[in-house]
């Protein structure tokens, strides 16, 4: 990780161009997009397995049997009729027998079948149980019915070979001539006793086939019109930063004190220490020994004063002298989250009305300094542009080995880029489901026109990995109201 910092830091925006050629999706890509959205592609294949299964289960049971008839000529001679005579009646069957499958589901077919079996139904509902083949090259008809009742099924299969058979030797042909094929049923049709319908293990597979295609088309879906960042693989695709923190969402950063401060001994206060450790690989300003971190983020309520003032306690955790500052004039945030007075601060010392030794207050460890911003200002842009931020910026680069600057975000100003072209290194931090797409990719060409590199990405909220988190529980000691918990579950993994 503090590698990749160091490369940021030599080779500026060179991956830009390398990164536009990747913009097609790759086989990684695809898996990292179903893993991103591995929630919805199971809820989507299991309401297509349950659908599917659904409708199977309230299709009607049909049963399916089969009659076939074989066709022969029929000759009227005494049997002594030549080899040619016997080829030219073949040849005349063949052509007659591909008219039968139609012939079978007429009127004239079908009708006595309803007369004589006494059926309750119409020509048009009995054809739609009827399927009536020729095989290919062959001599045979197979006439096939489906039903509800087996018996029926196999009743009606056999009574339509025969009126199929009566038509073609009876009324086929004019009156007084007799038909020259005659059909003869070689295998009737029997009650079957398993049922044709519903397929039960072909539907389900189909469910499960299809259930996966529409969840992996659902995911992808989602992931194209997601409009927030969704996960921190995704922003190494709209800005050429590396991720040097990823820290997850916990009640404890909602308090007014800084995890490191608080609890010291939690793992969101470890991952802090990470970015703590990532940030000392940064190159101190020129012909000093302090390195200016700005902290930004794309837009507002992604966390960029929480990780500001927990940044600066962990490096003066460390023995570090850090000043941190709150340069975000709009929207000052800095002394609600440590709780302290915030009524005097930057804006005094920028408007001339105080000095900074004035408004700067020493926080948990005597080198570990915060100035607040003080009240909103009606010209927050002039303020920080003046010649009396930059003397500011000067002495504090003299007296401390981090000077931090919590700024507004850079959807609402570009007040980062100030400190940046000063020599600071500028961190962004991006918010689950909170940073948008567009304003990150903007963000990321405005920086790259002014050739202003992002020297790291903290992703917040980040999701926890459960199995990562069980085994750091070893590592990892806990406050007194979690006691009870970790006591419960002790004795829940004992039972």
């Amino acid at each position: 990780m503090a590698e990749k910092i160091v490369e940021q830091q030599a080779s500026g925006q060179a991956g830009a161009s390398a990164k536009q050629e990747n913009d097609g999706m790759t086989l990684s890509a695809l898996f990292g997009i179903m893993r991103k959205h591995i929630i919805t592609i199971i809820i989507t294949f299991f309401v297509v397995l349950g659908a599917v299964i659904t409708l199977t289960a309230m299709s009607p049971v049909e049963y399916t049997t089969t009659s076939q008839l074989f066709a022969t000529y029929n000759d009227s001679s005494d049997g002594t009729a030549n080899s040619s005579e016997q080829n030219s009646g073949s040849s005349y069957i063949m052509s007659q027998i591909k008219s039968y499958p139609a012939l079978t589901t007429t009127q004239s077919v079908l009708q006595p079948v309803i007369d004589d079996l006494g059926l309750h139904t119409t020509v048009g509902q009995l054809k739609g149980q009827v399927s009536v083949t020729n095989p290919t090259n062959t001599a045979f008809v197979n006439i096939s019915v489906t039903n509800g009742d087996p018996a029926q099924a196999a009743d009606i299969a056999n009574a339509i070979a025969k009126s199929l058979s009566s038509v073609v030797e009876n009324t086929l042909y004019a009156s007084g001539s007799h038909s020259s094929v005659k059909l003869s049923i070689v295998q009737p049709a029997i009650s079957p006793t398993t049922p044709s319908a519903p397929k039960w293990k072909l539907n389900i597979l189909i469910g499960i086939i299809g259930g996966l295609i529409l969840g992996v088309f659902a995911a992808l879906l989602k992931d194209v019109l997601a409009k927030q960042i969704q996960d921190d693989d995704e922003i190494s695709e709209y800005i050429d930063a590396p991720i040097i923190g990823r820290i997850p969402e916990v009640d404890l950063l909602n308090e007014s004190k800084p995890v490191v401060v608080n609890e010291p001994g939690s793992p969101v206060a470890e991952d802090f220490r990470r970015i703590r450790t990532n940030l000392s690989f940064l190159a101190p300003i020129e012909d000093t020994n302090c390195r200016l971190i700005v902290v930004t983020s794309t837009g507002a309520s992604e966390g960029k004063t929480t990780t500001s003032v927990n940044i600066a306690a962990a490096l003066a955790e460390n023995g570090a002298k850090v000043l941190l500052i709150d340069a975000d004039l709009r929207h000052p945030s800095v002394a609600n989250k440590l709780d302290i007075d915030g009524s005097a601060g930057l804006t005094h010392v920028l408007s001339g009305q105080a000095s900074v030794k004035d408004v700067v207050q020493r926080y948990w460890k005597p080198n570990l300094h915060v100035m607040p911003a003080g009240p909103k200002p009606p010209n927050a842009s002039t303020l920080l542009n003046s010649p009396i931020m930059v003397e500011l910026l000067n002495n504090a680069i003299g007296r401390y080995d981090y000077v931090l600057i919590d700024t507004a975000p850079m959807v609402v100003a570009n007040d980062a880029v100030i400190f940046v072209r000063r020599g600071g290194f500028l961190i962004m931090v991006c918010r689950r489901d909170q940073t948008l797409k567009r304003d990150l990719r903007e963000i990321s060409e405005e920086l790259t026109t002014l050739d202003l590199p992002t020297s790291g990405i903290v992703f917040n909220c980040a999701r926890e990995s459960k199995k990562s988190l069980e085994r750091s529980n070893y590592y990892y000691y806990y406050s007194d109201r979690d006691k009870d918990h970790r006591k419960k579950r002790r004795f829940s993994l004992n039972k």
